[in-house]
């Protein structure tokens, strides 16, 4: 889908429930090449999403020239804890435990903006901290690991047909960031290719797309 038509889409969701806040547009970059990247970037998008980190460390070689901001949205495994550190991506989107969150801390020689992943649709698939779980950890978090900036939170809608579900975990999500919002919370990223504007309309801040963008 044409980049401009989405951003019409991005307009007409925010508009249909009268949100106004700026939405971000994350371009996931996983499973395309570099040309796909730089194609994007010719058309104004500056921001993209890399859920490994030596792809992200490839693209980001490649394209170091160019002033793109990228984001590292998959699971972090411990072992690539000080590769990522080391490309200093601008936002780390999927802390998913206080216990990795300090490992990422110990390393750190400056401060990471990162989010909390809330696994809000309960998924045995999914990665996430469990939703009664979510603010206290984020404010341990907080409390404990001053070398990262926890800015907010992210999550995947619901793996499921049915739009109340995927609206439900994105509800869950968002009402966990309110709660969070008098501790500095500012980003509720959640929205892909299927759902980024139902995710908008249930109060995201951050998409994140991939496939729609590069058909």
């Amino acid at each position: 889908m044409d980049l401009n038509q989405i951003w019409q889409n991005i307009q007409k969701a925010r508009i249909s429930c009268g949100k106004w806040d700026k939405i971000t547009l994350i371009a996931v970059s996983k499973n395309v090449n570099c040309d796909e990247v730089l194609n994007l970037y010719r058309q104004n998008q500056l921001e993209f999403g890399e859920n490994r980190v030596q792809e992200l460390k490839r693209k980001k070689e490649i394209l170091g020239d160019l002033p793109i901001s990228w984001h590292f949205i998959g699971s972090l495994q411990k072992n690539k804890i000080n590769q990522l550190i080391s490309l200093c991506p601008i936002l780390w989107q999927s802390c998913n435990s206080f216990e990795l969150a300090n490992a990422v801390d110990k390393r750190l020689n400056y401060t990471l903006n990162t989010l909390l992943e809330i696994n809000s649709a309960s998924e045995n698939t999914k990665s996430g901290i469990e939703i009664n779980k979510a603010i206290d950890e984020y404010l341990q978090i907080k409390e404990n690991c001053k070398n990262l900036n926890l800015c907010g939170v992210m999550s995947i809608g619901a793996h499921s047909d049915d739009i109340k579900q995927i609206q439900k975990s994105f509800e869950i999500t968002h009402k966990i960031f309110e709660n969070l919002q008098k501790f500095g919370a500012k980003i509720c990223s959640m929205g892909m290719s299927d759902d980024y504007e139902l995710a908008i309309k249930c109060g995201s801040n951050m998409i994140r797309l991939g496939r729609i963008l590069y058909n």
